[in-house]
């Protein structure tokens, strides 16, 4: 508990300096039981270039949901992470069920889902569509039993602030946050760019919003492109409700280099991370024949 408070008054101090007050209910690190235990998953998104996006109707030689589950099932996954994207322009509920049955019936759980909403944007309709947005995937993760969302924070509207910014992030979050809290969905803010690419950046959010036992951090290996991305993973595998784990890195935002799994899935085990970690593909390769040695890695890692 002690150990708790300090870092919240260091973080309350640091964010009074950058003109944030964060308060007395700002959410705090995961409060955990028992050793770390990891469970894997493999994110929809490592099929980008096969799956079609918000389909009206099926397209041929694309992939679909149910493939990808599939797939997941063939390679021994505990669960699978269907991303919003890929789900059809009309989702219908016969169709979340649909999803919810293929994955169970083939012994997988749906270890989460993902966005990509904008919480920066002012107020008026683009956010209030957003807001909306978030609203609809807060109930279809619900029926489909999904415990989790990734969402984004988004980045500074041109001509305007990055306190500004932080500050309509922050409201965004703590009005979705009510919702699915009713719903019993957590929301994982997720270090992706804008106004959290950086620990600083991200740590600022995290500790402004209202403290609730439904919201923590998308731990994203791969996202940081500071000079030391491993030591800032360090700093936000404490709150971590949900993992993704990318296969490179750039540091600095410079030249593409390969991860070190295992010093990241150290870094979420001296954090006690329990939960899923799910593999996030993105490299140019056929994600059919580079993906199952990477699962098979990370098996091995997250079982030692």
């Amino acid at each position: 508990m002690m150990q708790r408070l300090s870092r919240r008054g260091f973080l309350m101090t640091a964010g009074a300096g950058a003109g944030l007050a964060l308060g007395s209910h700002a959410a705090v690190p995961v409060v955990r039981t028992g050793r770390a235990h990891m469970k894997l998953s493999l994110a929809a998104y490592s099929f980008n270039k096969l799956l079609a996006r918000r389909p009206t109707a099926p397209e041929a030689g694309r992939m679909d949901l149910h493939a990808f589950i599939d797939f997941c099932a063939e390679h021994d996954l505990d669960a699978c992470e269907p991303t919003s994207y890929y789900f059809p322009a009309e989702v219908t509920a016969e169709y979340l069920n649909g999803i919810r049955h293929h994955a169970f019936r083939l012994g997988l759980d749906i270890s989460g889902t993902a966005i990509g909403n904008d919480f920066c944007l002012p107020e008026g309709e683009a956010r209030a569509a957003e807001l909306a947005m978030t609203r609809e995937w807060i109930d279809h993760s619900a029926a489909m039993g999904a415990p989790v969302i990734r969402i984004f924070a988004g980045k500074v509207p041109e001509g305007d602030t990055e306190d500004a910014a932080i500050e309509r992030c922050v409201a965004g979050i703590n009005e979705s946050l009510k919702y699915a809290t009713e719903k019993g969905v957590f929301l994982a803010l997720e270090n992706h760019g804008g106004i959290t690419a950086t620990t600083e950046q991200m740590l600022r959010i995290v500790e402004a919003v209202d403290d609730s036992p439904w919201f923590g951090v998308n731990f994203d290996s791969g996202n940081f492109n500071t000079p030391d991305p491993y030591a800032d993973l360090e700093k936000i595998a404490p709150y971590a409700v949900n993992a993704q784990v990318k296969v490179s890195m750039k540091p600095e935002g410079g030249k593409k280099e390969p991860a070190d799994l295992a010093r990241v899935i150290a870094i979420l085990r001296d954090a006690g991370y329990r939960g899923y970690v799910a593999l996030e593909y993105e490299e140019p390769e056929d994600p059919f024949e580079a993906i199952p040695p990477l699962l098979r890695q990370l098996r091995e890692l997250i079982s030692a």
